[in-house]
């Protein structure tokens, strides 16, 4: 065995205190950090004096970091006998590729831990006031990404178009034309509810409140070009809707 080891950590939607003490803990005793780019500048504030930092995000047109050089980093520290720590966005097992980094440390006999976090659907459907699941309504609730559109093409798309079902479209913006299409047409209602949440817990957050016939229109028109969730069959709560229309208003 190896005598370095690796943590997986969630550092949650971006608001810091949303922070799991566990993840902190790792924060601050570990000797090199390869972090995600939605993890916040606040959370990395906390990270121990000791730390070496290494950003191995990644960005859709923009600077990337292989797969294969993010595992060949942690193999390697691992190796030098570091501690090192592995800091995703949300939770490190939802849409955040972790099996691919388990299974290069466990070709090299490398010991890991995974430290759950609060992901992006949690946050975001606290910020408008609802639940994921609601007796009556739906007992269950879709997880889905639209980064990868091959993938999404295979969903069941005739059982979330039902009345009532409920999803979570995380990197789902550039698709929304997509799921309107698919939805509709499958026999959605075109009134079904759609909400975005861009920047989740986060003080620059917006939540965008519309209804799957003018989902491409509205998204274009809020501009949101920061990380969103799209929820589908969800509408915010009305007293949270009305205070972030207030919050608006003063800002």
């Amino acid at each position: 065995m190896v005598a370095g080891q690796v943590a997986f950590a969630g550092s949650g939607p971006g608001d810091p205190d949303l922070l799991t003490v566990k993840a902190l803990r790792a924060l601050q005793e570990a000797d090199v950090i390869l972090y995600d780019r939605l993890v916040s500048e606040e959370i990395m504030a906390l990270a121990g004096p000791q730390a070496v930092l290494e950003n191995v995000g990644k960005e859709g047109f923009g600077p990337q970091v292989s797969q294969e050089e993010i595992c060949a980093r942690l193999v390697a520290h691992a190796k030098a006998g570091k501690k090192v720590l592995r800091l995703k966005a949300g939770d490190p097992t939802i849409f955040a590729r972790l099996d691919e980094e388990l299974t290069a440390l466990e070709a090299e006999g490398i010991a890991s831990q995974i430290i759950p976090g609060i992901t992006a659907a949690s946050a975001a459907v606290a910020g408008i006031g609802q639940s994921l699941t609601q007796r009556g309504r739906n007992s269950s609730v879709r997880f889905l990404t639209g980064h990868d559109m091959k993938g999404f093409a295979d969903h069941d798309w005739a059982a979330l178009a039902r009345p009532g079902e409920v999803a979570a479209v995380y990197m789902g913006k550039k698709s929304a034309r997509f799921v309107q299409g698919r939805m509709i047409m499958h026999g959605a209602d075109r009134a079904t509810p759609v909400t975005i949440v861009e920047n989740a817990s986060r003080p620059e957050q917006r939540v965008l409140e519309t209804n799957l016939d003018r989902l491409p229109a509205d998204l274009d028109a809020a501009g949101f070009d920061g990380p969103a969730l799209t929820f589908l069959g969800l509408a915010p709560r009305k007293a949270v809707s009305a205070l972030n229309d207030l919050k608006t208003e003063l800002a």
